[in-house]
């Protein structure tokens, strides 16, 4: 079960004015995060970027995201590395993590998110559709869950 601090994390962002996010993009292309800022800068959002894990996990001291979109193979530090490194460290802990990756073969969506992610968006990704599979990350989050019974669960 997910963190209930990340639960709120993106409950809050699934319902929030897009205005209000502040978002770091790391990743290793140059045309993905100039791509996905433009996006998100357009609709609004506050965007910051870094090349890889150790250039976003530096960021993370001077910034706090509403969630990191994150690449997972970059050299210096891998998307798997920064996202244990998140997960360590009690002042980060919370911030949901969208893998934003390549990685796009059979059970690599289940691998990332058993390993630390609240989301998963396949690259390469449609800028029509960008925003909604963001969106789409944080409401399947937020999904009540059923319980063997049928009943909702809190």
């Amino acid at each position: 079960m997910t963190d209930p601090k990340i639960m709120q994390a993106i409950r809050n962002l699934a319902v929030c004015d897009v205005t209000s996010w502040v978002v770091l993009i790391v990743d290793d292309e140059p045309d993905n995060r100039t791509i996905a800022k433009k996006v998100l800068t357009f609709s609004g959002a506050q965007v910051f970027t870094a090349s890889d894990g150790a250039e976003g996990l530096e960021l993370l001291t001077t910034i706090a995201p509403s969630f990191i979109l994150l690449d997972l193979s970059m050299p210096v530090m891998d998307g798997w590395e920064m996202c244990k490194q998140v997960r360590a460290n009690p002042a980060t802990q919370h911030i949901p993590l969208i893998a934003l990756t390549a990685h796009a073969m059979s059970g690599d969506r289940e691998r990332v998110l058993e390993n630390g992610f609240d989301g998963y968006i396949a690259k390469p990704f449609r800028l029509s559709s960008f925003m909604a599979e963001i969106l789409r990350c944080f409401r399947e989050l937020t999904k009540p869950q059923l319980n063997p019974q049928g009943a909702e669960s809190a």
